[in-house]
């Protein structure tokens, strides 16, 4: 949303000022921690994005994101009403079907943001399979305090007071005694 005051920011090699603002839009996708959902169907709030994705395109998602199970589940199955900002789903439901959202938009750079925040542990075990699933040939960025999230990444920055302070992977970064990470 912001160009960099210092530094900069570079896509493919490329400063990122220089993409149409609306082609890079179009190209990233984001698991944020507070799910928007719509009063509307299950199919409809996938969609969201990607409005011209056929129903089997929304279904294979929903399965990619380990949804389709609970959805199927569903009296009117995909075309069930989740109510005012998902009211009747878990949170977990709710987190699947955000990430069947990202799944159907097939982003080149995945965006996120304390993804299994408010989830309990089985929850979480389908998020991390479908995380991995989703993430696989795609710049991500992982915004997490939860260990079992970061654990597997290329490549981890730590913030302390807003600056990085140590990067590394996560066994670089548990063999530092004092290091922040470890802490």
């Amino acid at each position: 949303y912001f160009q960099p005051t210092k530094g900069r920011i570079l896509i493919d090699g490329n400063e990122s000022d220089r993409y149409d603002l609306t082609s890079l839009r179009s190209q990233i996708a984001l698991v944020p921690q507070e799910i928007l959902l719509f009063n509307d169907t299950v199919k409809n709030n996938i969609r969201y994005g990607s409005f011209s994705a056929s129903d089997d395109e929304v279904k294979a998602a929903a399965a990619q994101a380990h949804a389709a199970e609970f959805i199927n589940r569903f009296p009117k199955k995909y075309s069930q009403i989740v109510g005012e900002r998902g009211i009747k789903l878990s949170m977990g439901q709710k987190q699947r079907i955000a990430i069947a959202r990202a799944v159907l938009r097939s982003p080149k750079i995945l965006v996120l943001d304390e993804p299994t925040s408010a989830l309990d542990a089985q929850s979480e075990r389908f998020i991390q399979e479908s995380f991995q699933r989703l993430m696989k040939g795609r710049t991500t960025f992982i915004i997490a305090h939860r260990l079992s999230t970061v654990r597997e990444a290329d490549l981890i920055l730590v913030l302390d007071k807003g600056v990085i302070a140590e990067q590394g992977t996560h066994h670089e970064l548990m063999s530092k005694e004092k290091g922040v990470y470890r802490n």
